[in-house]
């Protein structure tokens, strides 16, 4: 008999997880609201058909445990990867700003037709990113070990 995963069986071990429809997306979306990231960390290669980040995700499947524990919050360094990107649009990004910090609050998939669609990544402050696709697949992958977050708290989202 099989059971849903639930966030503390993730324990230490580092997330690896890949989306091929919606509902999958809608789970790495839940991980990585409010990660942060620089401008400078958004890569498009076209060659390879992929558009990454590499993100500071806060580790919401960790907060259970550091309230239980009394110990500050986590983050840690992640690989969002979209693969099979046609096209890539920004919205309120400026790109030639090296010094700008992202932060992504959600992601979503906007269906097309056979399959195709669109990746959608809204970020703070009313800035969206928009990835064109011939078919879902988005990898979430933690290359870091987990780290105190700086702030030592836990996002919060205003009413």
């Amino acid at each position: 008999m099989s059971r849903d995963a639930r966030f503390e069986d993730g324990g230490e071990r580092p997330l690896r997880l890949r989306a091929f429809d919606a509902e999958d997306l809608a789970v790495i979306s839940a991980l990585v609201q409010d990660a942060v990231f620089p401008v400078s960390e958004m890569v498009w290669t076209r060659r390879d058909r992929r558009f990454a980040l590499l993100i500071n995700r806060f580790r919401w499947e960790d907060v259970p445990q550091a309230e239980r524990r009394g110990r500050d919050f986590e983050r840690v360094q992640s690989v969002l990867a979209i693969e099979d990107v046609v096209k890539v649009q920004t919205q309120g990004v400026d790109r030639a700003d090296g010094d700008l910090v992202l932060s992504l609050l959600s992601m979503s998939f906007v269906p097309g037709e056979d399959g195709t669609g669109r990746v959608e990544l809204v970020l703070a402050g009313d800035g969206a990113i928009s990835v064109e696709v011939e078919a879902v697949e988005v990898v979430l992958r933690d290359v870091t070990r987990p780290y105190v977050a700086p702030s030592r708290k836990r996002p919060e989202h205003g009413a």
